[in-house]
């Protein structure tokens, strides 16, 4: 049995916005005999919007009705209407991941994403998506590599190093095209403070109002292309790559060296391209900056390969499947379910095995992280489960998870959490005993779910006996 449908992706960030429709297919893969377990198993492009730039109100607050104009504009372009599509996912990402943003956009974007994902997408899972949307990821996997993806955009540059399909190392840095502005006499029309410190370091100081030379912006961004090679460990890493490395990203620690190397976002058509003969096109260093990459990272050219996507390494749409889960391995509060868009914080398995020996460090300061890059209160925890756990294992495990649960959800927020082994009704009983009917529970097994999905989860049918979950997965060009 297979179905087809249709899905928009709309992506708003720093400098651009856009909007693309894909068609995605679903089948049965499970067996004849087994629990249905409907997967994408491919996807079509049906159309691609042109790349817009994100209309502002201020410098950090997007124009509402600007973007609004701009998805009504691009849904009749692909000939398409709200009610045909099926699903889809909106993502905010760099300086518009703001938490009035995200308000603002839910509310412009209503009639036309519905009940759709909307994500702000904090630095360090801006650098994961952009990872997975420009094949690094992919790559790795199918190389079994190490693979390191720099995702360079108009403010900062993402980056993500991925291991065998790993995420072994993240981070964020002000490193980007639009970090000095230029008028098309090379007079200065902004400088951020990142461009103004690498500026100052190579003895190069850009007023803004004053004119400045060619060269002296190669020294800028040469500098900056450096900072990028210490970044991944190609050469010493200076004081000044901590002064231009994003807020609140993750210090991103190489603990290897990556095999493969991957430039995606806007200025790596730039660093691709050695051709482009206007280096002001874009009123920006962008040219600039993608011809200092280029020469910096020459040596290392055998080891670079080509991003399926560049500047729309992004998402591309949010395809769905669904799966009935047996009662036999749900234990659920009353009242508990249905919840909606719930993003999905999971935990490897050496994280599950430290909860197990009872140590909560690692599940606290990933969870921290998550709530702090998602923007959300409410979050489902997955974990991969163990075959045949003592009871005295289900039991610590229950008491680290709401331990940390208990310190870091706001009041009232349920504790749930979906697992791909059969241990969902012990550690779910566990879990309300630890509790004390402080808060509700929820333990369903049988769910396989990645990070970056969000779920929806249905009320209990036929006397609780089954659960309808939807795991919403981002579809990745």
């Amino acid at each position: 049995m297979s179905s087809a449908i249709l899905s928009v992706g709309i992506d708003i960030g720093t400098s651009t916005t856009q909007v693309i429709f894909s068609r995605i297919r679903m089948e049965n893969t499970a067996g004849y005999f087994s629990v249905p377990r409907i997967s994408i198993v491919g996807k079509e492009l049906v159309y691609k919007s042109p790349v817009h730039t994100t209309p502002l109100k201020t410098a950090s607050l997007l124009d509402g009705e600007g973007v609004r104009r701009i998805v009504e504009r691009e849904y009749r372009a692909a000939g398409l209407t709200p009610a045909q599509l099926d699903t889809g996912a909106v993502i905010i990402t760099g300086e518009s991941a703001r938490k009035e943003n995200a308000a603002l956009i839910t509310e412009q974007l209503s009639g036309f994403a519905g009940e759709f994902v909307v994500s702000t997408a904090g630095p360090d899972l801006e650098s994961i998506i952009a990872g997975k949307g420009s094949g690094a990821f992919q790559y790795s996997v199918d190389h079994d590599c190490a693979v390191v993806n720099l995702d360079i955009g108009g403010g900062t540059t993402n980056i993500v190093l991925f291991d065998s399909g790993d995420i072994i190392g993240k981070g964020c840095f002000d490193i980007g095209g639009r970090l000095i502005r230029l008028a098309a006499d090379y007079t200065v029309t902004s400088v951020s403070p990142a461009a103004g410190a690498v500026a100052e370091a190579v003895g190069v100081r850009p007023v803004v109002g004053q004119k400045i030379t060619p060269a002296e912006l190669g020294r800028i961004t040469d500098k900056m292309a450096d900072l990028l090679a210490q970044a991944i460990g190609l050469a010493p890493a200076e004081p000044l790559l901590g002064w231009v490395e994003t807020p609140n990203s993750s210090e991103l620690r190489i603990i290897r060296r990556a095999e493969r190397i991957c430039f995606s976002g806007g200025v790596a058509d730039c660093v691709r391209s050695p051709g482009e003969t206007d280096p002001l096109r874009y009123g920006d260093i962008g040219v600039f900056l993608g011809n200092s990459i280029r020469a910096r990272f020459l040596p290392e050219r055998e080891k670079i390969i080509s991003a399926s996507e560049t500047i729309r390494a992004t998402v591309v749409g949010a395809g769905t499947y669904t799966t009935s889960l047996s009662g036999s391995t749900i234990t659920c509060s009353d009242g508990i379910f249905p919840v909606k868009n719930v993003p999905v914080l999971k935990l490897d398995m050496e994280e599950q095995q430290d909860c197990l020996d009872g140590s909560a460090e690692k599940l606290a300061q990933k969870t921290e992280w998550f709530l702090r890059q998602s923007d959300s209160r409410r979050i489902v925890l997955a974990l991969p489960g163990k075959a045949d756990p003592t009871y005295g294992e289900i039991k610590t495990l229950a008491r680290m998870i709401v331990q940390v649960m208990d310190r870091l959800l706001p009041e009232g927020e349920p504790i749930i959490v979906i697992l791909e082994k059969d241990i969902a009704k012990a550690l779910g009983m566990a879990m309300r005993s630890e509790t004390g009917g402080r808060r509700k529970t929820a333990a369903i097994d049988g769910v396989k779910v990645e990070a970056n999905d969000y779920v929806d989860i249905g009320r209990p049918l036929m006397d609780g006996l089954v659960v309808p979950v939807v795991v919403k997965t981002l579809v990745f060009g």
